[in-house]
């Protein structure tokens, strides 16, 4: 089975495909019609994100309508774009756990992986285990952090942008390596940001643009990152295996799918528009501004990468004694 590092390498030769040979001659206008794109999340970096691409994909349709259906962890969303027709109007903008953690977190989903086409990845970002006033400031690294915790067990508390997701689980299994009681906090949004500039929890586990401006202004420590390399964004921060912990080491995924029924020559219309798009020095430098490394992963590698991922959040979820839920 292909690793994570293995497609890692790859991604960086996808976004320099030439887009010329994806576009079918039959496509070779952009879409008449209006294209929706969803996304699961109050307005935030998914959303930024979406509109971010869309804008420079052009290639692809006349008017495309990037539209925020918050609600259920995301699902909302999902199920729209899984029972639009398959045309190419209507696509999903997602993080990768909507497909390879949900279906191990949820007892009744209604979608599964196969009921959609990966198109393209766009970005990925680690997290940062990130510590604020509540915490000694004497406390800088993961092994000093996790001491405390086991010192001051009431405090030991962890904030995230809700329960389910990669980020409470990345959480969980630092308490449940380094054996300790990690109170996981659920929020929306940054919400646990405030809460831990604050000093109402201890730590947050949240994308480096969460709290990176904070970081860089010394009002929030980042103790590690959970990226296989270090963070360019924090490049001063050490990765989760650089401090010992391997099992954290994770990258969140953002991308593009459409329903399963979706032609073939739409999808690789789609495809080419995205890695057109990824080219422009605009997404360049608005990736940057968000924090987040631009991240191609072709559509062959895309699909093994999920399936990669499900396994590997399933022996998660299951090693954390988490009960699925409806």
């Amino acid at each position: 089975m292909i690793t994570r590092r293995d497609l890692l390498s790859v991604s960086a030769a996808g976004a320099a495909i030439s887009t010329a040979c994806l576009v079918p001659r039959a496509f070779a206008q952009p879409l008449a019609k209006t294209v929706h794109i969803l996304t699961g999340f109050t307005p935030g970096l998914q959303d930024a994100l979406a509109r971010l691409v869309a804008g420079q994909m052009n290639d692809y349709a006349e008017t495309i309508v990037v539209e925020t259906r918050p609600g259920a962890a995301g699902r909302v969303a999902v199920e729209a774009v899984k029972s639009a027709d398959p045309d190419g109007s209507t696509i999903l903008f997602a993080p990768l756990g909507f497909m390879m953690l949900f279906p191990h977190v949820y007892k009744t989903l209604r979608y599964q992986p196969r009921d959609f086409t990966p198109v393209s990845t766009v970005a990925s970002t680690p997290t940062l285990l990130t510590v604020g006033p509540k915490v000694p400031v004497d406390v800088t690294t993961v092994a000093e952090f996790v001491a405390w915790c086991r010192a001051n067990p009431k405090s030991a508390t962890y904030g995230t942008a809700g329960a389910g997701t990669t980020l409470h689980f990345l959480g969980a299994t630092l308490g449940r390596t380094a054996g300790f009681d990690f109170l996981h906090v659920p929020y929306q949004g940054n919400g646990a940001i405030q809460d831990l500039v604050k000093g109402e929890i201890a730590s947050t586990i949240m994308p480096v643009g969460s709290s990176l401006g904070l970081v860089q202004s010394g009002h929030l420590r980042a103790l590690a990152t959970t990226g296989p390399r270090r963070c360019p964004f924090v490049p001063a921060v050490p990765t989760v295996r650089e401090a010992g912990y391997p099992s954290l080491e994770d990258l969140t995924w953002y991308a593009f799918f459409v329903p399963a029924k979706t032609p073939a020559p739409l999808v690789e219309k789609l495809n080419a528009a995205i890695q057109a798009a990824m080219l422009t020095d605009e997404v360049k430098s608005g990736m940057t501004k968000l924090a987040v490394e631009p991240d191609a992963i072709p559509m062959g590698e895309f699909a093994r990468l999920i399936a990669a991922e499900s396994d590997r959040w399933r022996a998660i979820v299951q090693a954390t004694g988490f009960v699925p839920t409806d």
